[in-house]
């Protein structure tokens, strides 16, 4: 049975409403000043940046924000600011971004132009390599492919290169950057392959170790920490080489300078202290000393 609302409730009601509204709109500081709240948003299954820790998250990119989470008490004179985790989707991380569900993405990812149509970002917080997992005695044909030794040029090579790799799969993550790329490098090279997307890291690196895929392409950072805990005498293997390389940065709502300002400012602070350099020690296995001079060219004065 369906009981009628009263005038006094649904007065009510429509307060809410516009409140809740209100809030939406507001820009992100503006929400954290009146909900005293601010919402971290993180992939789950990206170790070492960030990962699921029962009602919490943690990882590299976890460690960052929880600082930046300090400077905006600070700064908002908010000594009781709580801090809220978010997971979200890789296929809606942007989308929780722009609609202001969570107000930071503290995963790192490529500033890419198509994500700028939505998002803003940070300065950059990790230098993103590419890099390529294949099984314990692939063939040399694919080694040689993926290691850039091209042995001829032209159409003998490029013969006999799909005469030694037929019917290979290459796979790489859903709804990354690295799809383009990996087209491109197989049109050039004249590679015929079939390019499958999975859903995650694991995912992608199952399909290799059951002879589903000949290559599996992602970030090598995460590729290492997989490697480690889940294949530590498997069948895999991560080749040296480094494909590509790209900065990565933390997604911020677009039009909210203010609050983009603030965190790059705490995120600079830690670059000049050292701090950034201990979580990396603490997650990433330490600073070489090319990160130190990115480090110094990500820092805003």
């Amino acid at each position: 049975m369906r009981l009628p609302i009263s005038t006094p409730t649904r007065l009510m009601l429509a307060c809410l409403l516009s409140m809740s509204s209100a809030l939406a709109c507001a820009n992100t500081l503006e929400r954290v000043r009146a909900s005293h709240t601010l919402t971290l948003g993180y992939l789950p299954h990206f170790a070492p940046f960030s990962s699921e820790d029962g009602y919490k998250a943690s990882g590299y990119a976890i460690e960052l924000c929880l600082k930046i989470a300090d400077k905006v008490k600070t700064e908002l004179g908010l000594s009781a600011l709580q801090v809220r985790y978010q997971s979200v989707e890789t296929t809606d991380e942007m989308n929780a971004v722009g609609a202001g569900k969570v107000d930071i993405l503290c995963t790192p990812t490529p500033p890419t132009l198509e994500r700028r149509k939505t998002v803003s970002f940070t300065v950059p917080v990790y230098t993103a390599g590419l890099s390529v997992v294949v099984r314990q005695g692939a063939p040399e044909t694919l080694l040689n492919v993926l290691n850039g030794k091209v042995a001829h040029t032209g159409p003998t090579w490029r013969a006999t290169v799909n005469q030694g790799l037929a019917n290979q799969t290459y796979a790489t993550t859903a709804g990354g950057i690295t799809q383009t790329w990996i087209r491109q490098q197989m049109h050039l090279l004249g590679v015929v392959a079939t390019l499958v997307t999975v859903d995650s890291i694991d995912d992608g690196l199952k399909r290799v170790a059951e002879g589903k895929a000949d290559a599996f392409f992602a970030e090598r950072m995460m590729l290492e920490n997989r490697l480690s805990t889940a294949y530590p005498a498997g069948n895999l293997r991560l080749l040296a080489r480094i494909f590509e390389y790209s900065p990565a940065a933390m997604a911020v709502d677009r039009d909210d300078d203010d609050f983009r300002l603030l965190v790059d400012t705490a995120l600079s602070e830690m670059y000049r202290s050292g701090e950034i350099e201990k979580a990396y020690d603490n997650y990433l296995g330490g600073v070489s000393d090319t990160d130190r001079k990115l480090f110094k060219v990500y820092a805003i004065p």
